[in-house]
């Protein structure tokens, strides 16, 4: 018998305590212990009922989502998925998961509270996954950890680096971005798993942090070294050359994908446009993304790291990749830059 995922449900609403409940407890292996109507109502609670999980509005009196989540992970880190309206919070869904939350799900509307039906399977998926994630106080980036304007000799053995990254990403992005040089002699393309409307805000956000730049991806954009492209959710992004170099590209095919954009994607046409000098990095998230396109860089000569289990959110994207023996090594997350540089 599996062991039952204790859940505290925190919103200002009674009508979406009382929905997300009910998803929830459909689930046989998730029991909803208590609700909180607030930041400071679910920090006594927290203490009080010990919950496994617990899911949080970001928009509520007293002591909001933002703050509940910053002083509930100084105080004890518990694995926190912020279920809010999208397009109301975007800066306040990033400083959330920036403060520590496991994940996000996107209410559809405020106003259309019925369609809260709409996101029960993927929440309840995602408060499971966050069951067995890893959680941690964030970590504090010290100045002298911040990469300096020029820190690396000329090319070495990659022309590209790939990231797939899901669960725990943009905190795991925080710490390893900003560690890049901005005359990193190749580009570096990543794939991170977030839902549609925060790709650019948080490239945005990610750049104010970093020397290397780092920009949302756009359709036919040269792909330039010393850049960050990030894909933007809802549209798988690869890479192709043309008569004039190597431009990123952004399409909603293939359609049959769980995720999009896919990590599979990404790496395989990485894989096929530079063949072994392709620097794969599968880094921490739920499933399996990335084992299929690892497959495609190993096949054609290149490398493929991954983040060790130790400092992964959930070690599930990462563990595929091992178990299916196309891992050239696992790295820590605060040594995953060092590896790089190493080798570029």
């Amino acid at each position: 018998m599996n062991d039952v995922t204790r859940v505290l449900v925190v919103d200002d609403s009674a009508y979406v305590r009382k929905v997300v409940s009910q998803m929830l407890s459909r689930n046989g292996d998730i029991q909803v212990v208590g609700i909180a109507r607030d930041g400071n109502e679910a920090l006594d609670l927290v203490e009080e009922l010990r919950p496994d999980v617990v899911t949080c509005d970001l928009v509520m009196p007293e002591l909001d989502g933002v703050g509940f989540v910053q002083t509930q992970m100084s105080r004890r880190p518990v694995p926190i998925v912020i279920v809010s309206v999208a397009n109301e919070s975007g800066e306040l869904v990033l400083s959330a998961l920036d403060a520590g939350a496991v994940d996000f799900v996107q209410k559809p509307t405020a106003l259309a509270t019925d369609r809260l039906l709409e996101i029960s399977q993927e929440l309840t998926d995602k408060v499971k996954a966050a069951a067995a994630s890893h959680v941690h106080a964030p970590v504090v980036l010290e100045p002298a950890a911040v990469a300096p304007r020029s820190a690396v000799r000329p090319r070495g053995e990659f022309d590209v680096i790939v990231i797939g990254i899901s669960t725990g990403g943009p905190q795991a992005l925080k710490l390893l971005i900003p560690r890049l040089p901005s005359n990193l002699p190749v580009p570096v393309a990543v794939v991170l798993h977030m839902p549609i409307g925060y790709t650019q805000l948080y490239a945005e956000k990610l750049n104010e942090t970093s020397a290397i730049r780092v920009r949302e991806a756009t359709d036919q954009g040269r792909l330039e070294a010393g850049t960050v492209y990030i894909a933007p959710a809802g549209r798988h992004l690869t890479v192709e050359r043309n008569g004039d170099g190597v431009r990123t590209r952004l399409d909603a095919r293939p359609l049959d994908t769980l995720y999009r954009p896919s990590v599979d994607v990404l790496f395989q046409s990485a894989a096929n446009v530079f063949g072994s000098r392709v620097l794969g990095l599968v880094m921490t998230g739920m499933g399996s993304d990335g084992r299929e396109g690892a497959a495609w860089i190993k096949a054609k000569g290149g490398t493929v790291f991954t983040e060790a289990e130790d400092s992964c959110v959930v070690y599930g994207m990462p563990r595929s990749v091992v178990e299916a023996g196309l891992s050239d090594g696992a790295y820590d997350l605060v040594h995953i830059a060092d590896a790089i540089l190493e080798h570029v």
